[in-house]
């Protein structure tokens, strides 16, 4: 029987939700015998912003990873970051991970029995699928794959300038100029690129270290 993700992806939303969370991205992959389903979550917007106003207060360390209180107790963490923080630490996962996986059981959402469940965060090459994900992470560096080439390429990389237009006509603009570049893309002799959204097949962010 085939693995209908969009029900899965639903069932997890509502769980997610009801922890102050959202569904990032999900995977289901792996042989048959050693299927893994994965679930990438971040602190819904709401929670986000309440972690943001208690890190500004200087608090809130205990509902964040180690890697950010460490972070927050160096001052190193700045108001942008803050913007884009999944905020997703280990109690989360496995209190999602624990209420998920019964109602997987309960609805036989996954057919058969051989597989694993695994949440996280979605890291720090986190994939972009939403609209909404385009307008939060604008000045960030992007990686992007597109259905069809556009200037005879189909791989950009660069930083995310601009989100415009709206339905099919919803527009991303990348400065090209912020990373180096393959040959293909320095053979079109452009700064910066304009992609249509629907025509984007993949795209992730690219860490900053």
């Amino acid at each position: 029987m085939a693995v209908k993700l969009e029900a899965i992806r639903a069932a997890a939303e509502r769980v997610a939700a009801s922890h102050g969370l959202d569904v990032v991205d999900i995977e289901f992959i792996g042989p048959a015998k050693e299927r893994t389903l994965r679930v990438y979550l971040e602190k819904n917007a709401e929670e986000r912003a309440r972690l943001k106003a208690l890190i500004a207060a200087g608090e809130g360390s205990a509902d964040l990873p180690q890697r950010l209180v460490e972070e927050v107790q160096a001052g190193t963490l700045s108001p942008d970051r803050l913007e884009h923080l999944a905020g997703v630490t280990h109690e989360d996962c496995a209190a999602f991970s624990r209420d998920f996986g019964v109602l997987l059981d309960v609805e036989d959402l996954v057919p058969g029995t051989a597989y694993t469940l695994e949440a996280s965060s979605p890291g720090l090459d986190r994939k972009l699928t939403r609209p909404a994900d385009f307008q939060r992470f604008l000045g960030s560096l992007v990686k992007v794959q597109t259905f069809e080439p556009v200037l005879n390429n189909r791989h950009w990389q660069g930083r995310l300038t601009a989100v415009a237009g709206a339905g099919a006509d919803e527009m991303i603009t990348i400065d090209l100029a912020a990373v180096k570049q393959n040959s293909k893309s320095r053979k079109a002799g452009v700064s910066r690129i304009e992609i249509a959204l629907v025509n984007i097949e993949k795209a992730q962010l690219e860490p900053e270290i």
